[in-house]
C-alpha cells in the first residue's frame, strides 16, 4: 500500500506543475501575437577568464580577466524569422474496439503451402521491366501440377546407341588387329628379302656361283652394266628434277638453260666463274689499300672515279673458262695465215667510177675526226 505524501509535497508538486503549465501557455500566447512585449533579459553574468598564454606580450600583461556576459535584447517588432504555420500530422485515432476471437492454434506446414499462392506472370508483358525467377514462372503456368509421362522409346534408343557405340569399337578394334598382322608380315617379308640379298652378296663375294647363272652372266656383260648405269643415272636426274620444281620451280627452267649453252656463250654472257674458295669469303678488292684510284689521295671534287677499276678481273674469267692455244690459227689456215694478216680488210675490192686512192697515204689506225668550231658557243 502506497503512503500518502505530507502537504508540504503536495504544495510543492502542485506549484511546479502550475508553473509548467503557465510557460506553456505563456509560450503559445505569445506565439499568436502580432505584437509581443518585449522579454525581460536575463540577470548578467560574470566570467572569470583564465588565457593560456601568459607574459607582458599577451594579454596587456594581465594573468586573469573577468568578463560580463549580457544577453542580447531582442527587438519585439521584429517578424518571425522561420516559418510557424508547418502542418502537424494528426494524431493517432481512438483503439479499435476488441473483437473476440476463438483461441488460434498453430498452423501446420501443409496448410501454409495450401495457403501460399503464386503470383499472376504474364509470358507476353513485363512492363516494369523486373527479372522473374524461372520457379515464379513455372508456378504461374501451373505446369508443375502436371503428372510427367516419359515415353518408353526414350529408353530404347539410348539402348541401341550403347549397343552400336560397342559393336563400332568392336569393328575398330578388330581392324587394328587385322592391319597389325599385314604389317607384321609385310615386315617379316623385307627382313627375308633382305636376308637373301644379303646372302646372295656374300655368296658372289666368296665366288660362289649361283645355281641360275643367268644374273651373274649379265652383271659381267659391259653392255648390259653401261645399260644399267645410264638406267640409274636418268632416274637420279628425274629425281633431282622433281625436287627442284617441288622446292623451287623458277630454278628449274634456268638450270635447263644453263645446261645446255656452249662454253662460249658463258664467255659472251660474262659469266662468273665456278671456283670452289674452300669456305673462303669473297671480298671487292678495291676496298682494300692501292696504290691508285680514290685511296691515293682527295681527289678532285668534279671527278667521277666510282668505277675507275673493275670488279672483277677479266683476264681471269676467260682463262678459266677458255683458253685457245696460240697455234690454233697456224694449225687452221697453215701457210696462208701470214697473207690473210697482212690483207686490209677495209679496202673496197672495186672502187667506184671516178676515184683515185693511189695519191691517198694508207691509214694506220681509226678514223679520225675534227671537232666543228661553235660559232655561237652554244657548247
Amino acid at each position: 500500500i502506497l503512503q500518502k505524501p505530507d502537504e508540504e509535497t503536495l504544495a510543492d508538486t502542485t506549484e511546479a506543475t502550475r508553473k509548467a503549465l503557465e510557460k506553456l501557455t505563456n509560450a503559445k500566447i505569445a506565439a499568436a501575437m502580432p505584437v509581443r512585449h518585449a522579454e525581460k533579459a536575463a540577470p548578467a553574468q560574470y566570467i572569470r577568464y583564465t588565457p593560456s598564454q601568459q607574459g607582458d606580450a599577451f594579454n596587456s600583461g594581465a594573468k586573469q580577466r573577468v568578463i560580463r556576459m549580457v544577453e542580447a535584447q531582442v527587438d519585439p517588432m521584429e517578424p518571425p524569422k522561420f516559418r510557424i504555420n508547418k502542418k502537424i500530422p494528426r494524431g493517432p485515432p481512438s483503439p479499435p474496439a476488441p473483437v473476440l476471437h476463438s483461441p488460434s492454434r498453430k498452423v501446420t506446414v501443409k496448410e501454409q503451402k495450401e495457403w501460399k499462392v503464386p503470383p499472376c506472370i504474364s509470358n507476353w508483358k513485363n512492363s516494369k521491366g523486373y527479372t522473374i525467377p524461372l520457379d515464379k514462372r513455372l508456378a504461374a503456368d501451373g505446369r508443375g501440377l502436371q503428372q510427367v509421362h516419359i515415353n518408353e522409346k526414350f529408353a530404347k534408343m539410348a539402348e541401341a546407341l550403347y549397343i552400336a557405340d560397342r559393336k563400332a569399337r568392336e569393328a575398330v578394334e578388330a581392324r587394328a588387329q587385322l592391319e597389325k598382322k599385314l604389317a607384321q608380315k609385310e615386315k617379316e617379308k623385307k627382313e627375308d628379302m633382305l636376308r637373301q640379298m644379303a646372302q646372295r652378296a656374300r655368296d658372289e663375294r666368296a665366288g660362289i656361283r649361283l645355281p641360275g647363272g643367268g644374273e651373274s652372266s649379265d652383271l659381267a656383260n659391259p653392255e648390259t652394266r653401261e645399260r644399267d648405269e645410264l638406267r640409274a643415272e636418268r632416274h637420279r636426274e628425274r629425281a633431282r628434277e622433281r625436287n627442284i620444281a617441288r622446292a623451287a620451280p623458277d630454278k628449274r627452267s634456268k638450270l635447263q638453260r644453263e645446261r645446255e649453252r656452249d662454253i662460249s656463250e658463258q664467255i659472251a654472257l660474262g659469266m662468273p666463274a665456278k671456283t670452289h674458295t674452300g669456305g673462303e669469303t669473297q671480298f671487292d678488292q678495291r676496298l682494300f689499300n692501292t696504290t691508285k684510284g680514290m685511296d691515293s689521295g682527295y681527289g678532285d671534287d668534279e671527278a667521277y672515279t666510282v668505277y675507275d677499276k673493275p670488279w672483277r678481273e677479266s683476264g681471269g674469267l676467260g682463262a678459266h673458262l677458255y683458253r685457245p692455244s696460240k697455234s690454233i690459227d697456224q694449225d687452221a689456215y697453215g701457210a696462208d695465215l701470214e697473207r690473210i694478216v697482212n690483207t686490209s680488210r677495209f679496202v673496197p675490192d672495186k672502187e667506184f667510177s671516178g676515184t683515185d686512192r693511189s695519191g691517198q697515204n694508207a691509214r694506220q689506225g681509226p678514223v679520225q675526226f675534227e671537232k666543228e668550231e661553235d660559232p655561237f658557243g652554244e657548247r
